[in-house]
């Protein structure tokens, strides 16, 4: 039986740098499930499978011949999106006991048992969105005319667009069985193996897991970020035949995949699932590394100065300034500071985030076989999501929590979608998460009236745009490069490696200084794994913020309520319906101009400080 921790906890000493950071909350998943051997576990599984088996003997090979029947169309629907709810939950609670300890055999035999079952019972679903397909436009439309079927327009209209990709449905089953053991299998082997790695710095007491690790690379101290970056390479090296071989099995698990549907473009089938289109995505990517000179070299440039650097060693690169030492923030603080700003924005949003706080939503502490990162998990409409961090104390952690409550506030509001149109593509599924962010900063920014605490503000929110924009926009073009080069023949660590140094050197510029060890760092970026060209989506949401944040300054009428209905829509319309309401169109070059002009300004703005000092 496994049952969470109490309700909250003091991070262990995982690193010889731990400081007390106050009471933090491990979340309560009891929401969901009350534990691996809650009887509602079997009980729930029991009933998926008789609902999928009554589904399919109703509606297979009839649902095409329903035709104008808008309202028996409906009920299908229905009960198929209740369904949909119910495997949902389970699939989350299965997700979430995993991610909160990696290395418990118990929990990942869970999870994998879990995961086998919910695939065996979504066999019997397979053909119920084939044969939605198979609906002649006509009577659709006509069907369509029926209220209750109404409702579903938007999910038909995205079903729509996948119909020229699909496959019969032996081949679709075949495809979901055989993804346990293809890309589920080699998921679970990164997830697993990354969070046994274990990394000697030079220093530490012994040997450290990958998050505390990485969060060397901040250290205002240079030789302690220099410690972390060479145990880093170092153990990546011993590990990158595997992770090579991860790599190149699920590009070719892709390559399969997409030619079998049709994709041409290798994210194609990225764009698809994205509900947006491939030239708004070229527009955004050209837009970008046009502003690498002006936005990445620029900025490094003149951070070198400031440590009194020729070039900025890889491990430089995140170093906090030398004219403000980085303090740590304890949990109550940042617990304030995130609620604080999010009220001064809406009284609502920062009503939705305190739930996070007040009912054990949220997991936040550091722990051994825990899930490195953070996240915000949907769940299913009928609970609530949940957040997953790993809180140090750092103003980056506590951008975090504002980015990943950003998410949880979006979810919440997007639930009442139900669970076939809550769920938001990808590039506006960072919205939220990325204006927290900014309404976090902007707070911040405007209580400070030291001149160097402002420069170091504005400096470190510049920083984490250029890891959103000029960072993801690279490391999307380096999966462009993997995946073109897998279709041509299988890939060796040299040929991954030099890669991601081509587009580490065009995105950082001149002033970067690559040491030797950096050209494995691509090894633990764990987007690369789970969804492939993932990464887009967060340039594609911090352009937008800067747009949107620019309005809400600005006064725009009405935003606030705007903005709120552009949340509480999840699925339910296209980016473009969505943005029509602030006059905004991600079509247009203008659009990305306006939100890397932004981060250029505060660039601008930090050079003028340089010159007035």
């Amino acid at each position: 039986m496994h049952r969470l921790s109490p309700n909250f906890a003091t991070a262990p000493p995982i690193s010889a740098d731990a400081v007390d950071l106050g009471q933090m909350p491990e979340w309560n998943l009891a929401d969901l499930y009350a534990s691996t051997s809650d009887p509602a576990v079997e009980r729930d599984l029991a009933r998926m499978a008789t609902d999928a088996r009554k589904i399919k003997d109703l509606y297979q090979g009839k649902l095409a011949g329903m035709g104008r029947n808008g309202s028996a169309l409906a009920v299908a629907i229905k009960a198929y999106e209740d369904l949909s709810e119910l495997m949902g939950k389970l699939a989350s609670y299965a997700q979430l006991l995993y991610s909160g300890d990696q290395s418990d055999q118990d929990r990942a035999k869970f999870y994998g048992d879990i995961s086998e079952k919910l695939t065996q019972i979504s066999t019997d679903l397979v053909f119920f969105e084939l044969e939605l397909n198979l609906v002649a436009d006509a009577d659709l439309t006509e069907a369509l005319k029926v209220p209750a079927l109404a409702r579903y327009k938007p999910w038909l209209d995205d079903l729509r667009k996948e119909k020229p990709y699909q496959l019969d449905e032996k081949l679709e089953t075949l495809f979901m069985e055989k993804g346990q053991t293809s890309r589920g299998a080699f998921n679970r082997l990164f997830n697993e193996t990354m969070t046994g790695l274990r990394f000697n710095v030079a220093g530490a007491a012994e040997p450290m897991t990958l998050e505390p690790t990485l969060n060397l690379l901040s250290s205002p101290d240079r030789a302690k970020r220099q410690a972390g970056s060479e145990a880093l390479a170092a153990t990546f090296k011993e590990n990158v035949r595997l992770f090579t071989l991860i790599t190149n099995t699920l590009a070719k698990d892709k390559e399969i995949s997409d030619r079998w549907r049709g994709f041409k473009d290798v994210a194609d089938s990225r764009h698809l699932a994205n509900r947006v289109e491939a030239p708004v995505v070229d527009a955004l990517v050209a837009s970008v590394r046009a502003a690498y000179p002006q936005l990445s070299h620029r900025y490094y440039v003149m951070k070198a100065r400031w440590l009194g650097l020729d070039k900025l060693a890889t491990w430089d690169r995140n170093a906090p300034l030398p004219e403000k030492p980085e303090r740590t923030i304890r949990w109550p603080e940042a617990q304030d500071i995130v609620l604080s700003a999010y009220g001064r924005f809406a009284p609502e949003m920062a009503g939705i985030a305190k739930n996070f706080f007040d009912k054990r939503w949220i997991d936040a502490p550091v722990r051994m076989g825990k899930s490195p990162g953070a996240f915000a998990h949907p769940t299913v409409p009928s609970a609530h999501p949940y957040v997953l961090l790993n809180y140090q104390g750092k103003a980056r952690d506590v951008m975090t929590l504002a980015h990943e409550l950003g998410h949880g506030v979006h979810q919440v509001l997007a639930a009442g979608q139900g669970t076939l149109l809550s769920q938001t593509p990808l590039t506006l599924a960072e919205t939220a998460s990325v204006f927290g962010e900014m309404l976090t900063f902007r707070a911040l920014l405007d209580a400070t009236t030291d001149k160097r605490e402002r420069k170091a503000m504005i400096a470190g929110k510049v920083e984490d745009m250029l890891n959103t924009v000029v960072r993801q926009i690279a490391f999307y073009s380096f999966e462009r490069k993997v995946h073109e080069a897998r279709r041509q023949g299988e890939l060796t660590s040299d040929q991954i490696n030099e890669m991601w140094m081509s587009v580490q050197g065009e995105s950082l510029g001149p002033a970067i200084e690559f040491k030797p060890g950096y050209e494995v760092f691509w090894t633990y970026i764990p987007h690369f794994i789970h969804s492939p060209f993932y990464v887009y989506a967060y340039a594609f949401g911090d352009c937008l913020v800067n747009s949107l944040y620019g309005l809400y300054q600005e006064a725009h009428p009405g935003f606030v309520g705007k903005y709120f209905d552009m949340l509480k829509a999840g699925g339910s319309k296209h980016h473009s319906e969505l943005l029509a309401p602030f006059g905004l169109d991600a079509s247009r070059p203008e659009f990305w101009s306006k939100g890397l002009n932004v981060i250029s300004g505060m660039i601008d703005e930090l050079e003028a400080m340089e010159k007035v000092a």
